[in-house]
């Protein structure tokens, strides 16, 4: 009889066994689902790393502020300035127009000197190449930035999806506040003795829109970098130096080094190497939430250079190190997408999305000759 029963009551012990391991489980794993949500949204606020993608806003609020940011006065630039300003003027006479404190400010614009205490700015137009969109990010250190739109003057970048050609479409359509805004991330920066606490330097609160590059400079010997992401070590990187890059800035220097090409809608971090001693030092690519620290290491026989968005800014020695992670405040840049006309607009009247005229597609065929072949090249050629 006993041993009739001794095999379902084990056999029904063990199911309860499975079943309650089973709920401890499950329990658990909520649990630390619940943690980890509770710590993204403490460690990582959403203007940091989940506005990254293009977003359609078609009942913004008209700008009562522009700054103009333009490169060298040059005839066609003064040009351009004299008929944007005289087409807003007339337009929108209510809206007050801002320009850097430079010689050379339009007649009619009153002086903006960026910082804390600076006039509030609704819209920033720049005029020129993909340096003066860079200006345009580096007068805004701290705080949020305004939507930029951007028209090309004879050089046409990544960053220049308006030709000067449309700028009533183009400026009817921002102060409607019918816009497209991709939201291009940057890097903010801190620096660290060989101690570990932080060096007060003025490059301390810089927004970086394109990369942050250490290198050797005029040494002729290598850098030996100590690579640590969340604190944890990656790696010792002797190389002529490291590059970390935003998505937007994977088509400027990293790319030139080898790096990968990142849509600026993603977020994520590069990490590139500039002419590396291993060759198994790829370049890798981090989640935004990431922190990047490079120290130079004790052993290094060479100083580095630290530039952001190619200005020189500061000189790292051995044991000192700059801590690289995302920024707070992307830049929201206006897209072609904006302009488009009445029937080419989706369902619902919200206009047409990224997804129908994408500027970073477009650009990396026409201005990379992303995988042309020497076929493809001399067919567009004779196209022209």
């Amino acid at each position: 009889m006993l041993r009739t029963v001794l095999p379902p009551l084990c056999s029904s012990l063990r199911a309860s066994s499975r079943l309650y391991a089973r709920h401890l489980h499950l329990q658990r794993t909520n649990i630390l689902r619940t943690r980890l949500q509770n710590i993204s949204r403490d460690v990582i606020p959403p203007t940091s790393v989940q506005r990254r993608h293009a977003t359609r806003v078609a009942n913004g609020i008209s700008p009562k502020s522009v700054l103009i940011v333009n490169k060298l006065r040059t005839k066609p630039v003064v040009d351009a300035i004299d008929t944007l300003l005289k087409y807003i003027n007339e337009k929108y006479p209510e809206v007050q127009i801002y320009h850097e404190d430079r010689p050379d400010i339009p007649e009619g614009a009153k002086v903006w000197h960026p910082g804390p205490n600076a006039d509030p700015i609704d819209l920033v137009i720049t005029l020129g190449g993909d340096g003066t969109i860079l200006h345009a990010s580096s007068l805004f250190k701290t705080g949020a930035v305004p939507p930029v739109l951007s028209f090309s003057m004879g050089t046409l970048g990544f960053l220049l999806p308006f030709h000067i050609d449309d700028y009533t479409k183009a400026i009817d359509s921002a102060f409607a506040g019918r816009i497209t805004v991709l939201h291009r991330m940057r890097l903010s920066c801190s620096f660290q003795d060989s101690g570990g606490e932080r060096i007060d330097t003025q490059c301390e609160d810089w927004q970086v829109m394109n990369e942050v590059a250490l290198h050797r400079g005029s040494s002729p010997h290598l850098n030996t970098i100590d690579v640590f992401v969340d604190g944890q070590h990656l790696t010792e990187a002797v190389s002529d130096g490291l590059i970390v890059s935003t998505p937007t800035g994977s088509t400027a220097y990293s790319l030139s080094a080898g790096g990968p090409i990142v849509h600026p809608s993603l977020s994520a971090i590069v990490l590139t190497p500039i002419c590396p001693r291993s060759l198994s030092f790829r370049p890798l690519v981090f989640p935004s939430s990431s922190s990047i620290t490079l120290r130079i290491s004790e052993r290094s026989r060479a100083s580095a250079g630290l530039s952001m968005d190619g200005q020189v800014s500061h000189v790292l020695s051995p044991g000192e190190a700059v801590t690289v992670r995302a920024s707070l405040y992307p830049i929201p840049c206006i897209n072609r997408s904006s302009i488009s006309e009445p029937e080419e607009m989706r369902e619902g009247g919200e206009g047409a999305g990224p997804g129908k005229e994408d500027d970073w597609v477009r650009d990396i065929n026409n201005l990379l000759q992303y995988n042309a072949t020497f076929r493809s090249k001399a067919l567009t050629r004779h196209l022209r």
